[in-house]
């Protein structure tokens, strides 16, 4: 069982779909016990950063995700849900994060051609063998949505790269810890692979 995190986010209905379409059995839920007892948990997420914070921590969900990483439950974070993960945001004048992994979120910095949010298909660069990405090839398209970007501390997490008038971390992973900005879910075939991949988590 797969728990997808209601924090009153957008999007979770299209990552419940695609992981129906994948053969995984979900549950949307911010119910305490049933997210700790799922074999796999995922925070998806559109919007905006401090007012998601908020939203986790009146539902007490904050705790709940920071015990989820200590229980080594495989946990994916989608777009907003890998923003949330680390220290901080610039957003709106700043907002402090669960930071589960560090890394501050940074605004795409405006360049002649390039509309903000970034929002459309781009290419990958893997690095660093990440999980998410096993059978899927280098340059790989997937669909982002967003003003905002991760810059990871540790170049060693970062499992996927994108470029888009700056270097955007897309994907890290680090023990349990799975996060992609960009949607898989709106990624067509290679978005449902990672996917799958993620369900595969922690299985030997």
């Amino acid at each position: 069982m797969i728990a997808i995190i209601d924090y009153d986010a957008g999007n979770l209905k299209s990552v419940e779909k695609a992981l129906h379409y994948v053969g995984e059995e979900t549950v949307v839920t911010r119910d305490y016990k049933e997210i700790l007892s799922a074999d796999k948990v995922i925070l998806p997420g559109v919007g905006a950063f401090a007012e998601a914070m908020e939203h986790l921590k009146r539902y007490g969900l904050d705790h709940v995700i920071r015990e989820v990483a200590d229980r080594r439950t495989p946990f994916l974070g989608i777009c907003l849900g890998l923003q949330l993960l680390f220290a901080g945001s610039e957003e709106n004048g700043g907002a402090e994060g669960l930071h589960i992994l560090d890394g501050r979120i940074v605004k795409i910095p405006a360049k002649e051609g390039l509309k903000i949010p970034h929002i459309g298909w781009n290419s990958l660069h893997l690095q660093n063998q990440g999980k998410l990405f096993a059978g899927i090839r280098e340059g790989a398209f997937v669909y982002f949505v967003h003003s905002y970007y991760l810059r990871a501390e540790d170049p060693q997490i970062v499992k996927a790269s994108a470029e888009y008038g700056v270097q955007i971390h897309a994907s890290v992973e680090q023990g349990n810890i799975f996060a992609c900005q960009f949607h898989p879910e709106k990624s067509s075939s290679v978005g449902l692979q990672i996917l799958r991949n993620f369900a595969k988590a922690g299985e030997v």
